[in-house]
Formats: structure tokens, C-alpha cells, sequence
């Protein structure tokens, strides 16, 4: 493949703020089940790397709260949401949800 054909690949940044909501929700899962906390973990990881090919693919997050696409939402391990915006080539994970729990507060 030349450098022409080579695909665009995006830097995946995670904030402070998005990596302590997965804690917790690891936490709180390790109290049931250790495997399913690091499940959870490691899934997050995989997913959250695979947004360096292709961030777009992802629809995007509406709300009224919120500025129209600016956000979008990457569902995970059935009931968890990351929650990233794409800026100047980077991707920014700003917040991971329980969907199970409202999260309007977060919006």
C-alpha cells in the first residue's frame, strides 16, 4: 500500500473525567462479578481504539441540551455509552454512561 492509500488514522484521547465514569461503573460491577467488571474494562479499550479508523461511523448524540452533532455515542458492553466528539483529527471520549440510569444531567 503506498502512503497515498494509506488510511487516515485519528488519535483517541480519553479524558480524566470519562476514564473515573468507567471506574466507577467497574467498581460498582466488581461488587457482582470481577470477570464482568474487566470485561467491561477491556471492552471499553478495544472499542475506544477502533474509533482511530473510523469515528464517524457512530451515530451521533441528540438532545435539546446539546448543539446538534456535536457529540457522538459508542454503545458498549450492552448497557454502557462513550460519549466523544471528533476535533481537528482527534478524538476526544468525554463521558462513558450506564444507559440503564438516566443521564440527563450529564446533557
Amino acid at each position: 500500500m503506498t502512503e497515498r492509500n494509506k488510511p487516515y488514522t485519528y488519535t483517541v484521547v480519553v479524558t480524566e473525567t470519562a476514564r473515573e465514569m468507567l471506574i466507577t461503573h467497574a467498581r460498582f460491577l466488581a461488587n457482582v462479578s470481577t470477570s464482568a467488571a474487566n470485561r467491561l474494562i477491556e471492552t471499553f479499550v478495544e472499542m475506544t481504539n477502533s474509533l482511530a479508523g473510523m469515528p464517524e461511523r457512530n451515530p451521533w448524540l441528540e438532545h435539546d441540551a446539546i448543539q446538534f452533532q456535536k457529540y457522538r455515542k459508542l454503545l458498549f458492553e450492552k448497557h454502557y455509552l462513550a460519549i466523544y466528539e471528533l476535533q481537528d483529527g482527534i478524538v476526544h471520549v468525554t463521558a462513558v454512561v450506564d444507559c440503564r440510569q438516566d443521564y440527563g444531567w450529564l446533557l
